[in-house]
């Protein structure tokens, strides 16, 4: 039989060519949270670092809803919250959780954060989630809470307080307000949102029906090694990423 191995993720030999690929994924992030209703007016915005100007980083036009966005419409922003490309506004609480973010994790490409149902309805118990599942095991030890609220996040100290609870980690439940999830691409930063509101969907629903039988910590933490790396969460978006872009092709103009 033939060694499979897994696709890795792509080099690129350009700037250039590099950055209009983290554009197409990141227009077709936008897409797939319209397509999984993560949408509230307008609120939400994910970000991915600008790979030529590392303080710079793409996001999406103020108020242009996700299932419109396509790569043309992304907007460059600077560490100063100005903007450098495109002719839309962005979103101050983008800019002043985003920033920080990535002036604190040099290592995140990307960041994604919308006010998505169960989400939300999650942070509302100020707690974190519990291995319960195989896939709530890419959280496990690697998931953090911001447990404080004081209003739309329009500081960019508390963006700087919002980075330091996320620390290291892959995730952080914002306490009544929602979730944000990074990582080393687009790709990975969107597909761990995406999963990380169904884990909260299925706590909810299984805390709901009964009392959930939490994966021993041993277990919880062989499991997180087997489905939470960067790859992982990189190789779990290109199936969402295809179907996407061969429904709603005009994302990448």
């Amino acid at each position: 039989m033939a060694d499979l191995r897994l696709p890795l993720p792509p080099t690129f030999g350009s700037v250039e060519e590099e950055r209009l690929h983290r554009k197409q994924r990141l227009a077709a992030a936008f897409r797939l949270f319209a397509h999984f209703g993560y949408e509230e007016g307008v609120a939400g915005h994910i970000t991915a670092r600008d790979p030529e100007r590392p303080d710079h980083f793409w996001v999406n036009p103020f108020g242009e809803p996700f299932a419109h966005i396509r790569v043309s419409d992304l907007v460059l922003i600077n560490d100063e919250g100005d903007v450098v490309e495109g002719e839309r506004a962005v979103n101050r609480a983008a800019f002043a959780i985003h920033s920080q973010v990535h002036a604190a994790r040099p290592d995140v490409v990307a960041a994604a954060h919308s006010h998505s149902m169960y989400g939300k309805s999650w942070s509302s118990l100020g707690r974190l989630l519990d291995p319960l599942t195989q896939d709530a095991c890419a959280f496990y030890q690697d998931h953090a809470l911001f447990d404080d609220y004081t209003g739309v996040v329009l500081d960019v100290e508390e963006g700087k307080r919002i980075a330091h609870s996320l620390g290291g980690r892959k995730a952080v439940i914002l306490r009544n307000h929602g979730l944000l999830s990074v990582g080393h691409s687009v790709d990975e930063a969107a597909w761990w949102f995406i999963s990380m509101d169904r884990c909260c969907q299925s706590q909810l629903l299984a805390e709901a029906a009964g009392t959930p039988v939490h994966i021993a910590d041993d277990d919880a933490a062989h499991t997180a090694g087997q489905v939470g790396s960067h790859t992982i969460g990189w190789f779990n978006f290109q199936p969402l990423y295809e179907m996407i872009v061969r429904r709603q092709p005009d994302l990448l103009d």
